[in-house]
């Protein structure tokens, strides 16, 4: 049932265990690499570094084809901020992106 604690996960020992705990390492890779490259490009501030959702997109567009899926999966897991759910490309240009220091 849905209410039972392994609800959604892969069996104990499992191959598909093993493919998760793979894919889950590389979506923290690639939100670590994201958190990054905003630091590199955004404006830090005592408590935060930001940057608009353009800057970022042309700057990452070199880097990855993922990006709107990997801000939401960031965002999913409080490691960065930013107002709405999925953002686009110049429509959400403007869209402030916040990582705070300790993420």
């Amino acid at each position: 049932s849905k209410a039972a604690a392994a609800y959604g996960t892969p069996p104990p020992g499992s191959l598909t265990e093993q493919r998760w705990h793979k894919g889950k390492q590389w979506v923290d890779q690639q939100i670590d690499q994201l958190i990054d490259v905003i630091r590199e490009i955004g404006d830090t501030a005592d408590d935060a570094t930001t940057v608009t959702f353009g800057d970022l997109f042309y700057k990452y567009a070199d880097i990855s084809d993922s990006l709107v899926g990997i801000l939401m999966r960031a965002k999913k897991r409080s490691r960065l901020y930013y107002d709405g759910d999925m953002l686009f490309q110049t429509k959400d240009d403007h869209v402030i992106i916040t990582v705070p220091v300790a993420a």
